[in-house]
């Protein structure tokens, strides 16, 4: 039987969606450039919603980050149009750094397998 999605999880992966096309098609600061949106996570209630976003270029996370977070009122705007629902949740934008802490965390290892002796075959 296949697993059941409550509505803040079908809602979260709509606003990610839409907040995806609207950042690319609509939305004209220059400050926002090459962003991905890697999670949204809705509350129960659907009155707020936390997205989670990364950056192509690691200097403009400050700007990006302010530059979303004085866009909300639009992209919420534009978002109630698109999903048509009778709420339309309060956005808050988070820099996601998962894929850097990935990127170290893959560095160290690696770093630490190139430090390692050879095994010795017996």
């Amino acid at each position: 039987m296949p697993k059941e999605f409550s509505r803040s999880q079908r809602m979260a992966e709509q606003i990610r969606r839409e907040l995806a096309e609207l950042v690319r098609d609509e939305l004209k600061d220059p400050r926002v450039k090459w962003v991905s949106f890697t999670a949204v996570k809705v509350s129960r209630d659907l009155s707020s919603a936390v997205v989670y976003f990364s950056v192509l270029n690691d200097e403009d996370i400050e700007d990006t980050t302010a530059a979303m977070n004085s866009a909300t009122g639009f992209l919420r705007h534009e978002l109630g149009r698109r999903i048509r629902s009778r709420i339309v949740p309060a956005l808050k934008f988070i820099h996601d750094d998962s894929i850097q802490r990935g990127s170290s965390m893959d560095a160290l290892i690696a770093k630490a397998r190139a430090s390692d002796p050879e095994p010795e075959d017996e």
